[in-house]
């Protein structure tokens, strides 16, 4: 590749690169936005959860594991007549971003879940003691404790969003994906797909690094915030607590 070919190709990969962000980016906001109260209901619905309904948990299952098992290509397909109806197009990265999204919540919502079932029964059961409802319990209990778990699977999710992201340009979602495709494959631009493939490759590897480091710093300070650890000192103070009444 010329210098003067490199600096045709600049403004394509500048316009891809802020196409393939943007996709991510949204589609992102709204996996999580949909699949973080997702999971946690999965949880919260189980057998001996707080809310505990069988048929309501096993429902919701069954359309999260439909949503993943999914291949993202065929979904792209099928919500073709829905990403229309949203979008008024099925192509361009507006358009990129529904399939991307609705692909993305059910990933996140059984990541989100497998964090939540982590946390220690014990901190649920103190804030029970102390009158918390369910929602109190979510908010000051669950979420914080599994702050560091829920950091590592939106990491997860960006990154595979991002993989997601480059095959829904190859049907028209613009973005490295699309640029790969009608330049690198069919115009024969080994050079600018190799480009392409460094880019993506230093882009996934600096969003695992801020995941694990933010994850690393909350699980150093104790993956918790807020009233957590009051619920910690509180559940090994009772015993003691209790000792000394029965002295008394």
């Amino acid at each position: 590749m010329t210098w003067t070919d490199w600096s045709a190709m600049q403004p394509l990969l500048s316009q891809a690169c802020t196409e393939t962000f943007q996709m991510v980016l949204w589609s992102t906001l709204i996996a999580v936005a949909a699949g973080l109260p997702l999971g946690i209901l999965l949880v919260l619905t189980d057998r001996g959860g707080l809310l505990q309904n069988v048929l309501a948990n096993k429902v919701i299952g069954q359309i999260v594991n439909i949503g993943r098992s999914m291949p993202f290509i065929i979904l792209m397909v099928a919500l073709m007549s829905f990403t229309r109806w949203v979008t008024g197009t099925t192509i361009g990265t507006t358009a990129a971003i529904v399939p991307l999204a609705i692909g993305g919540i059910p990933f996140f919502a059984r990541l989100v879940e497998t964090a939540v079932r982590e946390v220690d029964n014990g901190l649920v059961e103190a804030v029970q003691s102390m009158g918390g409802n369910t929602w109190t319990i979510v908010r000051k209990a669950l979420v914080p404790e599994a702050l560091p778990s829920l950091i590592a699977s939106t990491t997860t999710t960006i990154i595979a969003l991002i993989g997601y992201s480059a095959m829904a340009g190859t049907v028209g979602g613009g973005g490295l994906g699309d640029l790969a495709v009608r330049y690198g494959y069919q115009r024969f631009e080994t050079e600018l797909m190799w480009i392409t493939v460094a880019i993506l490759a230093v882009v996934i590897s600096l969003i695992q690094f801020a995941g694990d480091f933010a994850a690393r710093s909350l699980y150093s300070r104790g993956g918790r915030s807020g009233p957590a650890p009051k619920l910690r000192l509180l559940k090994a103070t009772e015993p003691a607590a209790a000792d000394a009444g029965k002295t008394a």
